[in-house]
């Protein structure tokens, strides 16, 4: 096994608004498009044959930005007038019937154009006002962005990214010959990057899927989309050749702590606009879906990135399914220790939940885990995407050492526990869980009885002081083993009493100041 290395890598932005992820924007840099996302682990301490690269600087790459006011093809995509594409017969033989060429002609027809309006809330005031401490005013704008996207199905299913479609209020497709059809967001994922859209039955033909389990670094890798779309404003998309330059590869963007997993890099130029098109291999079979680049000026320097179409596509069904992501656990907390006799990081487990798949198989504390599934294991970053390319409801063969023994167990996926745990409004904007055995391994928290905040408005959060992930162990003194628990309390004390809370926060309980819930 060749040693992994981290590889870090600093970005600088400039000429677009934003860096990383590719797709639709504003010309703030905060509109749609702007959220890309981390895959499943936090840990960033990577060696070996996946490589991790970092930026300090990382964006959501802006297509362009357009106003309605400016532009009224933005608020009705009828008005839209595409160009259509030339059309000529081109080579059907001979040296110029590459196989781009024939890649490109296969799967062209199922790449289409992804167009987002979402509505921009602003406030200004002017000088004046600001002097006379006078109220903002609140404004709002329709920001028109671009991606890319490609049919899955002859059903109307449309494959892309999240971040190209994150905040839209609608969207429209546009197909190869300048087709539009008004389209829907059936589910979509920030943490994976993929999201599934549905338009009419029948309208876009499905691309040939292949597969990313085999790719061979060196081997061609053809990139398609819309890049610069509202500029190049025709229908058919725009084609990049290159080669697959790495595989396996990790991003990590340390301003936002997002982390994107084993990652297809190529070379075939990836720009603004071509966020959730295909990436394809020599036959014109999907290998990848395109997401991210690193640059320093805005556009391709040659350093691409596309989500593994294995991955995309397990992910897109799961969507369709269950309109969401189930998040794949079977009992293990597992952190990153260095090896004092080699090179290599190891994977040790920290906590095995009682009751889980792992207690069943005999996963103890202490044990290092070697493979998932056959993959290597060299961080908690590998077992988090072994179990995830597996899915909820299978099951993945893993080889672990046990002081001078090799050990093997078979373990099967479950959803993650907080998923399945009922969650309770116990005060208007505070949501709860309540913490398990369980729930206390998957989240690494130290106690394992309370209430744990699962979702907190901004109002809720400045009254009580807690934070998303707080563990409610206490109200006014009295202990809090449930949601229930908690439940109880906040009622017998509304309106009268003054509240204080004790929670869990990183290791450490806190006290909250008195409050009112009213």
């Amino acid at each position: 096994m060749r040693a992994r290395t981290a590889i870090p890598l600093l970005l600088a932005v400039a000429a677009f608004p934003a860096g990383l992820f590719l797709g639709s924007g504003a010309s703030s840099g905060e509109g749609p498009g702007q959220n890309g996302a981390p895959l499943l682990s936090e840990t960033s301490v990577m060696g070996g044959e996946r490589s991790t690269m970092r930026a300090s600087a990382i964006r959501p790459a802006i297509s362009t930005d357009r106003t309605a006011a400016a532009d009224s093809r933005a608020a009705d995509p009828a008005g839209i007038v595409p160009v259509d594409p030339v059309s000529q017969p081109g080579p059907q033989s001979g040296p110029r019937f590459t196989p781009v060429v024939a890649a490109t002609t296969r799967i062209a027809p199922s790449v289409v154009s992804i167009t987002v309006l979402s509505t921009r809330r602003t406030s200004s005031r002017s000088m004046f006002e600001e002097f006379f401490g006078m109220v903002p005013r609140r404004m709002e704008r329709t920001v028109q962005g671009i991606g890319s996207g490609f049919a899955i199905d002859d059903d109307g299913t449309i494959l892309t990214n999240e971040h190209v479609v994150s905040g839209a209020d609608s969207l429209v497709v546009t197909d190869v010959n300048g087709k539009f059809y008004r389209a829907e967001v059936v589910g979509s994922d920030p943490i994976t990057d993929i999201a599934v859209l549905k338009v009419e039955s029948g309208a876009i033909p499905a691309a040939p899927i292949g597969t990313s389990s085999d790719l061979v670094v060196g081997e061609p890798a053809i990139a398609l989309g819309n890049p610069f779309g509202f500029v190049l404003a025709n229908a058919e998309a725009t084609v990049t050749a290159g080669v697959i330059s790495g595989v396996g590869r990790d991003i990590l963007d340390s301003r936002e702590g997002k982390l994107s997993a084993d990652m297809i890099q190529t070379d075939a130029a990836i720009n603004p606009g071509n966020s959730g098109g295909p990436l394809v291999n020599a036959e014109g079979s999907v290998i990848g879906v395109n997401s991210a680049i690193l640059s320093q000026s805005g556009g391709s320097e040659g350093i691409g990135f596309a989500i593994p179409i294995d991955r995309a596509r397990r992910i897109a069904d799961e969507l369709l399914q269950y309109g969401r992501i189930r998040r794949p656990w079977v009992g293990v907390e597992s952190r990153t220790v260095e090896s004092e006799t080699t090179r290599f990081s190891l994977t040790e487990v920290r906590r095995v939940a009682p009751g889980s798949s792992a207690d069943a198989a005999g996963l103890e504390v202490g044990d290092l885990l070697l493979t998932v599934n056959d993959r290597p294991i060299t961080s908690p970053l590998d077992w988090d995407i072994g179990l995830l390319d597996a899915g909820v409801g299978s099951a993945v063969d893993v080889t672990y050492r046990r002081e001078d023994r090799i050990l093997s167990a078979r373990l099967d996926i479950e959803e993650l526990p907080s998923e399945q745990a009922e969650r309770l409004e116990v005060v208007r904007g505070l949501e709860l869980i309540t913490v398990t055995p369980q729930i206390a391994v998957e989240r690494g928290i130290g106690v394992e009885s309370g209430a744990l905040v699962t979702r907190l408005s901004g109002a809720a959060s400045r009254v009580t002081g807690l934070r998303e992930g707080d563990v409610i162990v206490g109200i006014n003194r009295r202990p809090v083993e449930s949601v229930e628990d908690a439940q109880g309390l906040f009622r017998a004390l509304a309106g009268g009493s003054r509240i204080f809370v004790t929670y869990y926060r990183d290791g450490r309980y806190y006290s909250s100041w008195p409050f009112d819930i009213g």
